[in-house]
């Protein structure tokens, strides 16, 4: 299966996973990722640079001011959209202040409402966002699978191939059942029929099938 061009998006915070764009992949340095590329070419170094306490000298700044209502990863999302993509990486965007790691989950839902599925690369996870729709996973991982319901209810969950089952499960933002769940070893599937969900899962994105291109069936 082919995957969708990505647009990596690297935040601030150190991440250990090396990462290899092609020339179909947009690069995004949001603001102190800049110093977190790992080798790694920016296309675009995005910012009010804080963060970093400098500005870069890179051919390609777009520059914000301190006061405004995005966070550098947010404006870097936007930029991504604007671009076509419709994969989003984010890297370096889980840990350190807790308040950044939700705000890096709420990007992952704006980027799902508007048409793109998106992950966050922690340092033995991924999380991602599924809004009225299905996640499938390979065979042979193993670790944990937690699913939260992100809103008031989510209708018609299921866990399939996982150590517990779910079906057409009710889950509300008031109690975590879904949370460790885990891998067997076989295919599995998480969906939810009406509603969304964020899935964090002990694997990398490639372990799934979210940046699978669309068939064209």
């Amino acid at each position: 299966m082919n995957h969708m061009p990505v647009c990596y998006i690297v935040c601030a915070l150190p991440q250990n996973h090396s990462f290899q764009p092609d020339s179909r992949d947009l690069v995004i340095a949001a603001d102190g990722g800049y110093a977190q590329m790992g080798g790694v070419h920016a296309d675009l170094v995005v910012g009010d640079f804080d963060s970093l306490g400098y500005v870069p000298e890179h051919e390609n700044v777009v520059r914000h001011p301190v006061e405004k209502d995005d966070t550098d990863t947010m404006l870097a999302a936007r930029i991504g959209l604007n671009r076509g993509y419709r994969a989003f990486l984010l890297l370096g965007g889980v840990g350190g202040r807790l308040d950044h790691t939700l705000a890096n989950i709420q990007t992952l839902a704006f980027l799902r409402e508007n048409g793109a599925r998106a992950a966050l690369l922690g340092e033995g996870e991924t999380i991602t966002f599924l809004q009225n729709e299905s996640l499938r996973f390979r065979a042979g991982l193993s670790g944990i699978v937690s699913v939260f319901c992100f809103g008031k209810e989510a209708l018609g969950v299921y866990e399939r191939g996982l150590a517990y089952a779910l079906t057409d499960a009710t889950l509300t933002d008031t109690n975590p059942l879904g949370v460790s769940n885990a891998f067997t070893g076989s295919p599995a599937e998480v969906s939810v029929r009406e509603g969304r969900l964020v899935v964090l899962y002990a694997g990398l994105p490639q372990d799934s099938d979210l940046f699978d291109e669309p068939s064209r069936n």
